[in-house]
């Protein structure tokens, strides 16, 4: 015989910006150190490893484990006495079942997608999301925290450790950025978005565009460009700074997934452009899977992120044709 149990658990986001600010303090302890003393590796993509990165790493997941284990403890108490009883079976509820969020993050051994289809909720984190540019010493690299239901993003914090600044939002709830900690939270809004019209501000390298990237652009009227590492260029479009983002080459899920939550709740949108392969070689007409306007999924059996664009605040989107040059409008 089986019993289904339901039970909820409350996740303050507070909690979560916490946790978030905690690596970003021995990050910035490495950071600040000799390079020497960072113990510089490469990952098998041949992309970078510090101590920085594991640390981190470290207090995000002990800190997203005691937020479940408070939560519960609270409970658990008032269920130490409480059985189901039928004839001579019984089933007692004790804290070692008490059900737990699992956590996804790119320097933990990968679980098994076997095991993570069947996760109702699950914590998708990059400890230190831009490594390269913790490398090069350019401050643009950041702390990555959601909270995925299934395969979108319900919860985000997004920090960076060399100014302190926190970005969070909760669906339903908005996004708000908070530029220290005396400073009180500001609400995020994304920038209203025309396609048509002139001089759009492009999240991109003017100088390295992908031949993909080049082909977007070709749509836009005069577009200028800004530049900067990791999840930062997906929140230069949550503060309204930037109207668009094209990102037509490859990333991992646990590089956006927290700021895709921020842009969402700030009235803009992440939408598929294609799959690629893990070198970015496109494997379908990315035209064409842009038009669909399917937002970017999460928990899949591979990590890796399709192309993606990212969207202001709009009602109408102007993508190109996918079986020609001319463009085709797409209402909501």
């Amino acid at each position: 015989m089986s019993l289904i149990v339901e039970l909820s658990q409350t996740v303050n986001c507070q909690d979560v910006v916490k946790i978030a600010r905690d690596a970003c303090h021995v990050i910035l302890q490495v950071y600040n150190s000799q390079a020497e003393s960072w113990n510089v590796e490469h990952k098998a993509d041949d992309s970078p490893l510090t101590r920085a990165d594991k640390e981190a790493n470290a207090v995000i997941c002990d800190g997203l484990a005691r937020i479940g284990k408070r939560r519960w403890d609270n409970l658990i108490y008032g269920w130490l006495n409480f059985f189901i009883l039928r004839k001579e079976e019984f089933l007692c509820i004790t804290p070692a079942v008490a059900p737990h969020i699992p956590v996804v993050s790119e320097e933990n051994q990968q679980v098994a997608y076997e095991t993570r289809k069947g996760y109702q909720y699950s914590w998708c984190v990059d400890p230190l999301d831009g490594t390269k540019e913790f490398v090069k010493r350019n401050g643009q690299f950041t702390v990555n925290i959601a909270l995925l239901r299934g395969s979108r993003p319900v919860l985000g914090v997004v920090a960076v450790p060399v100014d302190g600044t926190v970005y969070w939002a909760a669906k339903g709830q908005g996004a708000f950025v908070q530029r220290t900690e005396q400073d009180g939270p500001q609400r995020l809004q994304c920038a209203e978005v025309d396609m048509s019209q002139s001089g759009l501000v492009v999240v991109a390298s003017a100088s390295h565009l992908t031949p993909e990237t080049q082909e977007f652009v070709a749509q836009l009227q005069a577009p200028t460009f800004q530049q900067l590492g990791s999840s930062l260029k997906l929140l230069m479009v949550a503060e309204g700074v930037a109207h668009v983002y094209p990102r037509l080459a490859p990333t991992c899920e646990w590089d956006t997934a927290a700021a895709h939550a921020i842009v969402e709740e700030a009235g803009g949108c992440v939408l598929q452009a294609g799959l690629c392969d893990s070198k970015g070689k496109l494997l379908e007409d990315w035209k064409a899977a842009l038009a669909k306007q399917i937002p970017v999924q999460y928990n899949k059996e591979i990590a890796l992120n399709p192309y993606f664009v990212v969207y202001g605040r709009t009602k109408k989107l102007i993508f190109p044709h996918e079986h020609g040059t001319g463009m085709k409008l797409a209402t909501d």
